[in-house]
């Protein structure tokens, strides 16, 4: 069988609300994620064990370690199927800043478990595959399935929302990391909060428009306990709502990766060049968000 490869999208956070830790030491959130038209490639192919090699330009700073999410996704395929270690050899273009708030590495392994049930011809099926993704963390379950849907508790309650419009983007990372535990830790040393969050209504006109707007008055609550952190994340954000043609600035996730919305393709591709040249050390890209 010759090799195959997948795209595996960067995970956008539309709003993120969050709310207090519970007594399990999990924060229940609610959120709107996408994907985006960006992302890391994986590629599989059969071999005599299970291995992986990084490359790409973010390649150098994420170690083929045994804990990858990767490896701890298909090892855990191999328990669920009663196969042991899928025989692949699986090649990981890293193009995805890391800690870089955008699901890359649960994505990874998203897209790594589903070519592996191909590769490997695997009697498994969806719901299956999602219990195996979870495994390796609330994102786990969204970031197989590469859909726009509401995420509830940890994360792992998904309701597809399939009335999200396309949305032009700019994506802009610093080049700082966000390693989220340190930014939830922040968080609850910031001011309490009095409840778990509540899924927003959603808008009455689903237009690219509305949504922008409507998505303007919701909120990422993981945004300023990263500001606080790394100041830089705060700069980032100005940058990009200060940039002509984004309608809309947030940091996704727990940062520091900060997406700006707009009006068109033509505006998202003009703010991603006036970016670049403004922040040449920084990751910029266009691109659209909806489903993968």
């Amino acid at each position: 069988m010759p090799p195959l490869t997948a795209l595996a999208p960067a995970k956008i956070n539309l709003f993120l609300h969050v709310g207090p830790v519970d007594a399990d030491g999990y924060h229940p959130l609610s959120s709107l994620v996408a994907f985006a038209e960006v992302g890391d490639r994986v590629t599989v192919e059969p071999a005599d064990r299970l291995s992986l090699s990084v490359s790409g330009p973010f390649g150098a700073g994420l170690a083929a370690e045994p804990d990858n999410l990767i490896l701890r996704a298909l090892r855990a395929l191999g328990q669920a199927t009663g196969t042991g270690e899928p025989p692949l050899r699986v090649t990981l273009d890293k193009r995805l800043p890391i800690a870089a708030g955008l699901g890359g590495g649960s994505s990874d392994a998203g897209a790594a478990l589903k070519l592996a049930r191909q590769a490997l011809g695997l009697d498994i099926d969806d719901v299956e595959l999602e219990a195996v993704a979870g495994v390796i963390g609330a994102d786990g379950p969204m970031c197989l399935r590469m859909r726009t849907a509401w995420a509830e508790g940890r994360g792992e309650r998904l309701t597809d929302e399939p009335r999200l419009p396309p949305l032009h983007a700019v994506l802009f990372n610093p080049g700082v990391p966000s390693p989220t535990g340190a930014v939830y830790r922040a968080y609850d040393a910031g001011p309490p909060r009095a409840a778990a969050p509540r899924l927003a209504a959603p808008p009455a006109d689903w237009s690219p428009a509305v949504v922008i707007d409507w998505l303007a008055g919701l909120r990422n609550d993981l945004q300023p306990p990263a500001e606080a952190l790394t100041p830089t994340i705060a700069g980032a954000v100005s940058a990009v709502a200060t940039t002509p043609g984004v309608a809309l600035a947030r940091m996704s996730g727990s940062g520091a990766t900060v997406f700006g919305l707009c009006r068109s393709s033509q505006d998202a591709a003009a703010a991603a060049v006036a970016l670049s040249a403004a922040h040449p050390a920084a990751w910029v890209a266009p691109t659209r968000l909806g489903a993968a």
